[in-house]
């Protein structure tokens, strides 16, 4: 591994590797590699698929030399530094230990793992060491110049404490996406849109407003025969005192990603879909701010988009300085837990509290907590006779 700590200014090639050749590999993994190898030494050595056809079709069109169908070779022959992982989430454990026990650092796409048991055990697989390997998710909402410019505003409270947030991620699923044989199912997916979709924007809420307290929710199977819900709703107090509503489904034609945050002195507001420029933000101040003030707090500068380029630029000077990446460690586990809370208050009915959930809760070891009428049949135990 070429990142120390005692020759940070080394500049040999970063080799990648990309397991997964699907959608998100092609549109945005490959693209965010490919741009940014424009400007540093970063080379993309290998991809890996079960499917031999995919990948060596992937490894043809992107000039990448090395295709395999199997992991752990590509892993023992290339000794990749970094790899990236475009694979549906029931894999994501496996995968990214086998990496981490190889030395290399993992870009992992969300969701990260269908549990926090999972995620804790990758966790322990990082380096011990201060520089890595480490193991960070994709979360390239709460990246780019929009998203940095709020959370600076908010951490130094500029607009005052924040009151009150809604947290929105209303998107439209149909029977043609359902029909896929793993979508809709906890053990391939996890979970549902509160999992596979909303995630992103509840991961952007935490990371402006800060720890959570508590959480209350509602799930339900309004229009899809599915395992997991198709909607859900939750009440959320932060650490710091404020309240917000989140709201999940994927039963919205009018289809939206959305986080608003009301401050003593101004409200802000994003709203967008899949991906937010300065642009998709709005600042509107409270009535005796000043139009300098105002202006400054509207001032985003140049604009960078949330993608995934903008994240792993991050994670690549990262890697090189030998430091934990942003969504790694507890920053990456923050968000699961928070979901994860959701499904136990949505189907016991209580309030969850954070950093409850932990070995031994049945919630810690999937998501659907063994819940009757939520968990697979199998997986829900027999009941004892009295």
């Amino acid at each position: 591994m070429f990142v120390t700590t005692s020759n940070p200014s080394r500049r040999e090639p970063v080799r990648v590797a990309i397991v997964g050749t699907g959608a998100i590999a092609r549109g945005s993994h490959l693209p965010a590699l490919t741009a940014l190898a424009a400007g540093q030494p970063l080379e993309t050595v290998a991809a890996v698929d079960v499917d031999a056809a995919s990948v060596e079709a992937f490894c043809a069109d992107a000039g990448i030399a090395h295709p395999y169908t199997d992991l752990d070779r590509m892993l023992a022959e290339q000794r990749p530094d970094l790899v990236t992982l475009a694979t549906p989430p029931r894999f994501h454990r496996d995968q990214t230990v086998a990496a981490l026990r190889a030395g290399a650092w993992v870009w992992c796409e969300k969701p990260p793992c269908p549990s926090l048991e999972d995620f804790d055990a990758i966790e322990a697989e990082e380096g011990p060491q201060q520089n890595g390997p480490y193991a960070a998710i994709v979360f390239q909402h709460r990246f780019g110049s929009g998203s940095r410019h709020v959370r600076e505003l908010l951490a130094t409270q500029a607009m005052g404490r924040p009151l009150v947030a809604h947290c929105q991620t209303t998107w439209y699923r149909d029977e043609a996406y359902y029909a896929v044989p793993w979508r809709g199912v906890w053990s391939s997916e996890g979970g549902g849109p509160a999992m596979g979709h909303g995630i992103h924007q509840m991961d952007l809420l935490l990371d402006l407003m800060g720890p959570w307290a508590e959480i209350r929710a509602m799930a339900g199977r309004l229009v899809h025969d599915v395992e997991t819900e198709d909607v859900s709703t939750a009440l959320i107090r932060f650490e710091n005192g404020a309240m917000a509503t989140v709201v999940n489904s994927v039963l919205s034609p009018d289809e939206v990603s959305r986080i608003r945050i009301d401050c003593e002195r101004a409200t802000v507001e994003l709203t967008h879909l899949y991906g937010h420029r300065n642009a998709d933000w709005r600042i509107t101040p409270a009535p005796g701010i000043t139009s300098e003030e105002a202006d400054a707090w509207r001032d985003f500068g140049p604009d960078v988009p949330s993608s995934h380029e903008a994240q792993l630029g991050g994670l690549l000077e990262d890697l090189r300085a030998g430091r934990r990446p942003r969504s790694s460690g507890a920053d990456g586990r923050k968000s699961l837990e928070l979901v994860t809370a959701l499904y136990k208050a949505a189907f016991t009915g209580g309030t969850v509290r954070a950093g409850e959930i932990g070995p031994g809760d049945p919630y810690y070891a999937a998501l659907h907590g063994n819940a009757a009428g939520w968990a697979p049949e199998r997986e829900v135990p027999a009941e004892v006779p009295a």
